[in-house]
């Protein structure tokens, strides 16, 4: 069995794509560079049913490059609270502003000038430059990556060079020259609604009579998952420190690394170490330990106990401008909390904060 032409490929998923495919996203109202440039960033890692209703509240305060330059890190850092990989919001703000500084506001209509910009890869690219100007331009997310490792049966992991390489190959050679936006719609809609990552249906696919995989019953093994590797365990304390009103004290985490930018508890390696902290501040006696949370990054496990104190005084010498903030958690401020945070402040016994 060999695959179709490069054009016919095209066809049948332009084909498919009239009848079935997804036109009521809300990013496709109105593909604009930036409207397509902001859902692209939020589906990485994210799925679309996660993804629309932060893109909808973030479309409603932000819905131009303008906007979005001009607000703050911890208004954009908010909007994005709950999607994680938060890179991509600091991403997002520092390339919105880079837009305003040099481009006047408008996205360059170059794939290289795009991808010199923060958080901007090449399908990313691609996906702005063909979806909202019709360029020809491949790309590659994990759903195209499915459907062309299963079509071609290309063998190991797509994060190794030499398999991203053919894959992209590939991409390049089906794209088409005519409806190229119809097409990296079509693509990523096959694969996320019909050769799904697992129970890929194949009586629905208009490729499945050339597909390599389908031919030997092999779609599971196609494309091959990344090699396992044991997530090492950390293990924090943090301080949930309340103040006379029940406010709880946050910390601005610096801009890199971990949670960048969001707000969070002060942390501890020792248990001991945060309260000698705590009764520097004024705390002198621990009323809960909160049930161990369990956080998971990509590369490890973090599991944090948080430790409750009341401060006995106002507790001012605690605070630091623009550092640390009293945090009311029955009337939640506009500011982006890590995730796990935002979990253990829900968490707290209510008798604590009132």
């Amino acid at each position: 069995m060999t695959p179709p032409a490069d054009d016919d490929f095209a066809s049948r998923l332009l084909g498919w794509f009239d009848q079935h495919g997804r036109k009521d996203l809300p990013w496709q109202a109105e593909p604009t560079a930036y409207r397509v440039w902001v859902s692209e960033i939020m589906l990485q890692q994210t799925q679309v049913a996660t993804v629309i209703p932060y893109y909808q509240r973030f479309m409603d305060s932000f819905p131009d490059v303008a906007t979005l330059a001009a607000a703050s890190l911890d208004q954009v850092l908010h909007h994005w609270s709950g999607l994680g990989y938060y890179a991509r919001a600091r991403n997002l703000h520092k390339t919105a502003i880079l837009l305003e500084e040099q481009f006047a506001g408008r996205f360059p209509e170059d794939s290289e000038a795009l991808q010199a910009l923060p958080g901007i890869g090449r399908s990313t690219a691609g996906a702005i430059l063909s979806l909202a100007c019709g360029q020809r331009l491949p790309i590659l997310d994990g759903n195209v990556k499915r459907v062309l490792a299963r079509y071609h049966r290309v063998a190991g992991w797509p994060g190794k060079t030499s398999v991203l390489r053919e894959l992209w190959q590939l991409a390049e050679r089906y794209t088409p020259r005519r409806k190229v936006a119809a097409y990296t719609q079509a693509i990523m809609d096959l694969g996320a609604t019909v050769c799904t990552r697992s129970k890929p249906d194949c009586r629905a696919c208009p490729l499945a009579e050339q597909c390599q995989a389908r031919a030997y019953d092999e779609q599971a093994c196609y494309p091959a998952p990344r090699p396992k590797r044991h997530l090492p365990v950390r293990a924090v304390n943090m301080a949930m420190l309340l103040n006379q009103a029940g406010e709880v004290l946050l910390e601005k985490r610096p801009p890199s690394g971990i949670w960048g930018g969001l707000w969070s508890l002060p942390e501890f390696e020792r248990a001991e170490d945060l309260a000698d902290w705590c009764e520097a501040h004024g705390a002198k006696a621990r009323q809960a330990v909160l049930s161990p949370l369990r956080h998971t990054f990509s590369h490890f496990h973090l599991d944090i106990t948080a430790h409750v104190y009341r401060a006995q005084s106002p507790a001012d010498s605690v605070m630091e401008a623009g550092r640390t903030v009293w945090y009311n958690s029955l009337q939640p401020q506009s500011v982006g909390l890590a995730a796990p945070v935002a979990k253990l402040l829900q968490q707290l016994p209510r008798e604590t904060i009132e």
